[in-house]
């Protein structure tokens, strides 16, 4: 049975996003569901987050845990059994520093995990991140600043378009190494305050991946940071594949 309520606090996240080609990004999704667009273009990325204090809902935050993780997501929206259109984000794999996390997601909180080093440095303003997945087949790269603005390639028009944007993607369904169900997962947070980070350097084996992604369908839209978030993920009916 799945703990139906985890809270604890956000120290620090970042999402990495890039603008993709809508065909191209729908042959990447399961059938269930179809990419969100922004001005005709489907949004991706990573999400990756330093979370701790995390327990169970109603806990002291001293015998919370912490963990770096990793999330590569994508803006979708489906119907669902009523025939109503939701939206949120796709998680075609999730990433940690976990051992607990391994263990328990997917049994006891939704979200099967795959196991990953992290490489942070962090003073606050610079951030210089790598992850690498224990099997080698994941590497994502991020290295910037935090900033006032949005970088003026994106196709974002201002910060608050991109932050009301990403806040309705607090939805996301997992995928399942059977196939045959999604694991849903909300993110509620009791505040919602993000900054653009100015990147130096950016890198996804996932987005890198021209099989998936070939040559011009695949952009580097714009990076943002959450910090110290008191936050809670409850978790969500299955949805069938």
């Amino acid at each position: 049975m799945k703990l139906p309520v985890i809270e604890g606090v956000i120290r620090r996240r970042i999402l990495v996003n890039y603008r993709v080609i809508p065909e191209v990004m729908a042959k990447v999704l399961p059938p269930k569901f179809r990419p969100k667009l922004h001005f005709g273009w489907a949004i991706g990325g990573i999400c990756l987050i330093r979370l701790e204090q995390i327990r169970p809902h109603g806990m002291p935050a001293l015998i919370g845990r912490s963990s770096e993780n990793a999330a590569h997501r994508i803006a979708v929206m489906w119907e669902d059994e009523q025939g109503q259109t939701q939206e949120g984000v796709y998680v075609p794999r999730r990433d940690t520093d976990s051992r607990l996390n391994r263990l328990l997601g997917g049994r006891v909180f939704p979200g099967e995990h795959h196991g990953a080093k992290f490489r942070v440095e962090d003073d606050g303003r610079k951030i210089d991140l790598e992850m690498v997945s224990n099997d080698e087949s994941v590497v994502v790269q991020v290295r910037g600043t935090t900033t006032d603005e949005m970088p003026p390639f994106s196709e974002f028009n201002d910060l608050a378009e991109a932050s009301s944007f990403f806040e309705a993607g607090s939805l996301g369904y997992s995928a399942t190494s059977d196939g045959k169900r999604f694991e849903g997962l909300r993110l509620k947070t009791s505040t919602w305050h993000i900054e653009p980070l100015k990147v130096e350097h950016q890198y996804s084996t996932f987005f890198n991946d021209q099989t998936k992604f070939p040559p011009d369908s695949v952009t580097f839209d714009c990076a943002l940071v959450m910090r110290d978030i008191p936050h809670e993920w409850h978790g969500q009916p299955d949805l069938p594949a």
